[in-house]
């Protein structure tokens, strides 16, 4: 192969892993705005219709928001270069989302035990049952977009990122069960039920967090 030959292939490589890390980071910043619309409108509805599964999961998504901050940083810095480790920024918004999550369970375990005590019962699900399919979809296009760029980019903290969405999509299916038994059948205590599942890997990304947080491998979320 000639120099200039080697030279023009080295550039559009170059070209392309730059494509790529800009669309990581554009993958990013959708996954931060899409959890602060999700989080505002959940929370509301959930407050409104009296539901605990849907006010938790909103209240999950603004969570979502601090970790996804740190992972735009984490793609801007392993673009820069690839071989740095965790600076102070990521390690700190790890834990700060590692304690929010570890809250969040507490207080959804707390009240889901005190509305199945009282017998409360949510108003309606229907909004749940709307907001997690839609969930689901985005959250699934977004898992296969950034697997799609971790493989090309070869990048194990991007692939990582991946499997944390996909937690979102697990989330999700546990909304869209407890909102859609309850509205076709209306059976007790099925949404308190719901929002344990929801402190369940709430608490799986609290730990996976904290875990992360004092190193420099990327486990994947599991």
């Amino acid at each position: 192969m000639e120099l200039p030959e080697l030279q023009s292939r080295m550039t559009s490589e170059l070209t392309n892993t730059t494509k790529r890390y800009n669309i990581a980071f554009g993958l990013a910043l959708f996954t931060i705005l899409y959890n602060i619309v999700e989080g505002l409108i959940s929370t509301y509805i959930g407050f409104e219709d009296e539901s605990l599964a849907l006010f938790g999961f909103g209240l999950d998504s603004f969570i979502e928001v601090i970790s996804g901050l740190g992972i735009a940083y984490m793609v801007l810095r392993i673009k820069k270069n690839p071989d740095s480790h965790r600076g102070h920024f990521e390690r700190t918004a790890l834990r700060m989302t590692g304690v929010a999550f570890y809250l969040l369970t507490l207080g959804l375990v707390l009240t889901s035990i005190y509305t199945i005590w009282t017998g409360h019962r949510p108003l309606e699900t229907f909004w749940g049952v709307v907001i997690s399919v839609i969930s689901i979809l985005v959250m699934w296009v977004l898992v296969l977009w950034k697997r799609k760029v971790g493989k090309q980019l070869n990048s194990e903290p991007i692939l990582a990122d991946a499997s944390c969405t996909m937690v979102c999509v697990y989330m999700s299916i546990i909304l869209l069960l407890s909102s859609g038994i309850y509205e076709l059948f209306g059976i007790p205590y099925i949404d308190s039920i719901g929002t344990l599942g929801l402190s369940y890997f709430a608490f799986k990304e609290g730990r996976e967090c904290f875990k992360k947080a004092g190193s420099d491998s990327y486990c994947a979320c599991d």
